[in-house]
């Protein structure tokens, strides 16, 4: 451990006005790294923490909320990491090739299966 560092972040509503009057208004986030000062600067830290949600909204919130991942059933044996790994490769694919909305590609693809073969290169 190198670095103890503290996040406060500020609520808003939709127009970015400053929510006052309820709680939770302000969240502090508290972390640890093992980058020195030299390494990660407050800026730095701060940077690398939005980069962590950047891949949280982009990827775990996709295979939640589009592929429901969360209800799914399989549970058995490695199944269940094949399963991430499968939608982790749809998800790639579906970005390489240009897609800004996972969810409506997915249900383009869903009614045209014969496009799928040339998204995969064949």
């Amino acid at each position: 451990m190198r670095q103890v560092f503290l996040i406060e972040r500020l609520t808003t509503d939709l127009q970015g006005k400053v929510v006052r009057g309820r709680k939770g208004t302000v969240e502090r986030s508290v972390g640890v790294t093992s980058l020195g000062t030299k390494q990660a600067n407050p800026e730095r830290l701060l940077e690398l923490n939005r980069g962590h949600w950047q891949i949280e909204n982009r990827l775990h919130h996709v295979r939640d909320v589009t592929y429901d991942e969360d209800r799914s059933q399989v549970r058995r044996g490695n199944r269940p990491h094949a399963m991430a790994s499968l939608r982790n490769v749809a998800i790639s694919l579906l970005r390489l090739a240009g897609a800004s909305n996972i969810a409506a590609c997915t249900r383009e693809l869903n009614r045209h299966p014969e496009a799928v073969a040339s998204l995969i290169g064949l």
